[in-house]
Formats: C-alpha cells, structure tokens, sequence
C-alpha cells in the first residue's frame, strides 16, 4: 500500500501552484497555472481544474491556501485584496465537487506552516513569517501553534498617510504598497520605464547597477520597519522571508536587518534572526497540503 497524498493548493495572484505531498511535506508531483482573475468564477474554475489533474487514487484530502480572510466560524473566504474572492465557501464547493475532504486556510498561514514543520523554522517555537508576492502575506506560530487568525501583517501602517495600497485595501502607508513584488515592479518602472519588472530590478541590482541596488535597499528598509513592529509585538526566535519576491535575497534582507534592529527593543531585536525560507516558492502548498491532512 503506497502513502496516503494530499492535494496542496496555492491560490496566488499571479499563478495557481499545485502538487501531491506526503504527511513528511515531499512534493511528488508540481505544477502551475496562471490565475484567472477576471471573474470570481472564472477563478473558482481555475481552482476546481488545478485540483482535477492531480486526482489520483492515493489523495485522500485537499487543502488550499487562498490570499484572503478566512472566517473562522463559518471556513468562508471572506474577501481578498488581490483575487476576486468574496464570501466563498471553497471547503463546500471542493468538497461537493470530489468527494474528498477540505481544509482552507489564509495562503500566508499555510507558508507558515509548512516553514515551521518542514524548512526553516522546525527547530524553533515562535516564528514570523512574510511572504512577498504580489502582496505581502504573515503569519507566526507562537510557543508551538499556528496564529490561527487575521495575521494580515501586510497591512501594517508604517507610513502615515503614505502610498496608496494596492487592490481593494482602501488604506495608506501599508507595508504590501512598500516591500511586495507588486511595489518593486512599479518601481522598477518608474526608474527603468514600462517594460521593467521586479526581476528585472533584481538582476540588474546584482549586475551593479546603482539605481536598482538603491531602490531594492529602500524596499529592504521599509520591510525592515515592519519587522521592527512585527518582533516588538511577538518576539519571535525567527523571522522568515517567504515568497517569489524574496529572490531579491539580501538586496532586501541585510538593509531588513540594519532597520529592524534600530526598530525593534531589546532583548527580542538582539537574538532573533531574519532569514529567507527554506522551501522556497513551495512553501504554500506543502502548507497547504499539510492543512489537508488536518481535514482527512
């Protein structure tokens, strides 16, 4: 008799992730689509279709992680800033549709997750952790549990009546309009016209270009001010830097470091450390699929 798999799902605003994982979070079989985000139901059909081609009879759960809030009470995807996701209920809807049960959970919570268990955290408690995509996602385990709740740590304020947040955020000065790839793209353009990107930026920083190498110290700073925040309210062992974002590396990182130990108090901002994940882009379906198991 083979393992039982899960289906691990990361619902993005750029791409849909998908793959089969084992309960020891060793991924079998990935793959990625674009995410349709025209419609609310062109998305929900998206979802639907990523978890119909990994339908096997070894998987025994499916979970996905979604960019929104999630009622607690109710599993609801209440709304999301970046998707057209409002008050729906995938676990239902999944489960209806492939006779397997569902776990949902806030896709930043199952990166989380996933570090924690299986990458760069598993040997600590408390951890933070930022994913950097599109937007900015957090969660923390803290003493050995999940923050299972709101951990939107993206929209944090740390600017006063600063920029405009991205999607439907109606608030100022978050975090996401700073240090997300979304922010460092719209940069990117502003300094390098309307062909550059985030990747761009990154590559043209590690060529030595001036211009990128500052702009990227500017994004690391202000994520470093929200870290500031982040350990002086959790006071983690570890802070994790998740997402596709986080290829900028220690462009972004070391600037992230300088400004959160000016930021944070002691004794919490002298023995945390700040490094990148572990699992990388894959830390949002492992978590994902680690969710799933929870559900079985």
């Amino acid at each position: 008799m083979t393992d039982p798999l899960a289906i691990g799902v990361d619902l993005g605003g750029t791409k849909i992730a998908a793959g089969l994982v084992d309960r020891e979070g060793t991924i079998s079989e990935r793959r990625e689509w674009l995410t349709p985000t025209s419609t609310e139901e062109a998305l929900l059909a998206g979802l639907e279709e990523a978890v119909e081609e990994l339908l096997g009879a070894d998987v025994v759960a499916v979970g996905v992680g979604v960019p929104s809030v999630i009622d607690r009470v109710t599993g609801r995807a209440v709304g999301s800033v970046n998707i057209p996701l409002t008050d729906v209920d995938i676990a239902g809807r999944l489960s209806e549709r492939f006779g397997l049960p569902v776990g949902v959970e806030n896709d930043a919570n199952s990166a989380t997750f996933a570090e924690w268990r299986h990458g760069a955290g598993r040997d600590v408690d408390s951890m933070v952790m930022l994913t950097l995509g599109t937007g900015v996602g957090g969660g923390a385990v803290i003493e050995g549990r999940l923050l299972r709740g709101l951990a939107e740590f993206g929209h944090i304020v740390i600017e006063h009546d600063g920029a405009p947040c991205q999607g439907t955020c109606t608030g100022r000065g978050h975090l996401e309009a700073y240090a997300s790839g979304t922010a460092a793209t719209a940069a990117a353009r502003r300094a390098f016209g309307p062909a550059a990107d985030a990747h761009r930026l990154v590559r043209l920083a590690r060529e030595g270009d001036e211009q990128a190498v500052a702009i990227l110290r500017e994004i690391g700073r202000r994520l470093g001010s929200g870290i500031g925040s982040l350990v002086n309210v959790f006071d983690p062992e570890l802070v994790v830097i998740g997402g596709g974002f986080s290829a900028a590396d220690d462009l972004i990182l070391d600037p992230a470091r300088e400004v959160m130990r000016r930021e944070a108090l002691e004794p919490a901002k002298d023995r945390v450390q700040i490094v990148r994940g572990a699992l990388g882009t894959a830390a949002g379906l492992v978590g994902a699929a680690m969710v799933a198991f929870e559900a079985a």
